[in-house]
């Protein structure tokens, strides 16, 4: 045999053996991505999961802004040393530590009065935002009709992306998928292995298409007359946003958000394996830069003199404008809480809140001029299906606890 046929044959096997080796690669990364998912709401330990999450999924990276925003410190605020919820009175460290919290930042008038980490995190760790990226998806929607690339939120969402004709989603309002009352049919107990949530989180893992998945619902009410949480709500608005902007979501974030915004940090937004962004809750970035998402709300949108998002629109993400979104219980809602456009309103006080699984949070008190945003891992998240293991109105009276402290 010839050296140059050796040489032809040696190259193959080389070849065949790199790509023997992708393949294994790729299919051990699609095996860890499940054994994670797999994990989750089961009451294991996830912290090293939330911070690497960009390591586990395809993403589309986000370059920090090159003139970044610093916050200046304020007047150092204690949290404080308790609180009560549901008349039982709750040591502040205690929760903190039994909600596996990983970071916490108030700022008062656009300075930081407090700013701590735990479990290994600091202020340059990416954390896996969850549906804290619904309330950025919104911010882009608003930015998106304020240019003219969508005419109305009330016209249907399939004028814009037709091949959800014949879904859940066909002739559906825009404004009723960002108030989360599109009428399809959704599950999200995370504690049922059958959920649509988790039927999502098995399709994420294995890299199918999330612009399929959305395609499967089925309708279950009247658009725009219940308020029922649902994820795929913002995946639509997710392939809404890349149809009139001709570009991937992380993309028109980066320059319309990202950027102004002075982003200290890049970020990465993970993303099926077509390259889909997961709009519903994919955003990984640093807690400094999710509270300036809450800041530039609580100034209506303005920064540092600059409007980034229409006044208007932050006030209507907000404001709810309708019975089945108002705050308290009700039957035409699934929640006792009240919604805006991809906003939570705990009630009437008017504050409000991005939420995300396992106790993340932006939560934005105008009138006391305060910002809060926590990242957490809280082990037990999801494990019942209720207060006593998600912690999320507990939550609520921390925040408030922390106003208090703030007014004396």
């Amino acid at each position: 045999m010839g050296a140059k046929r050796i040489r032809i044959i040696a190259t193959a096997v080389l070849a065949l053996i790199l790509i023997l080796s992708v393949a294994a690669v790729l299919e051990r990364q699609k095996i860890e991505r499940f054994m994670l998912v797999q994990s989750m709401f089961s009451g294991a330990d996830q912290v090293e999961h939330f911070r690497t999450m960009a390591h586990a999924f395809p993403v589309h990276v986000i370059p920090a802004s090159s003139h970044p925003t610093v916050f200046e410190s304020g007047n150092p605020l204690p949290l404080p040393e308790s609180f009560v919820f549901n008349g039982h009175t709750r040591n502040t460290t205690e929760f903190l530590k039994e909600t596996d919290t990983t970071g916490l930042l108030i700022l008062r008038d656009s300075r930081v009065v407090y700013e701590n980490y735990w479990r290994g995190n600091n202020a340059n760790t990416h954390w896996i935002s969850f549906s804290l990226c619904k309330s950025f998806v919104s911010a882009l929607v608003g930015i998106a009709v304020a240019e003219g690339k969508i005419a109305s939120i009330n016209d249907p969402v399939t004028r814009y992306v037709p091949e959800l004709r014949g879904s859940a989603y066909d002739g559906v309002r825009i404004k009723d998928i960002l108030q989360m009352s599109s009428g399809a049919s959704w599950n999200e107990d995370y504690s049922d292995w059958n959920s649509d949530i988790n039927r999502f989180g098995r399709a994420f893992a294995f890299g199918g298409s999330f612009d399929d998945f959305v395609k499967t619902l089925k309708g279950e009410h009247q658009p725009g007359t219940f308020n029922r949480y649902n994820s795929m709500d913002t995946q639509v608005l997710g392939l809404l946003l890349r149809h009139v902007t001709g570009r991937p979501i992380a993309d028109y974030l980066s320059e319309k958000i990202w950027t102004p915004l002075g982003m200290e940090s890049g970020a990465e937004w993970t993303t099926d394996d077509a390259g889909s962004e997961f709009a519903a809750g994919g955003l990984n970035a640093t807690l400094r830069d999710y509270a300036k998402l809450g800041e530039l709300y609580r100034n209506q949108g303005n920064w540092q003199g600059k409007q980034i998002v229409d006044a208007n629109w932050v006030k209507a993400s907000i404001t709810p404008d309708a019975p089945h979104v108002q705050p308290g219980a009700r039957k035409n809602a699934d929640s006792p809480y009240g919604y805006g456009l991809q906003w939570w309103v705990p009630d009437n006080r008017g504050d409000f809140t991005a939420i995300g699984i396992y106790n993340q949070f932006i939560y934005v008190s105008a009138d006391r001029h305060l910002v809060i945003a926590k990242t957490s891992a809280n082990h037990a998240y999801g494990t019942s299906n209720g207060e006593s293991s998600d912690h999320e109105d507990e939550h609520m009276a921390l925040f408030r606890a922390i106003e208090a402290a703030a007014t004396k």
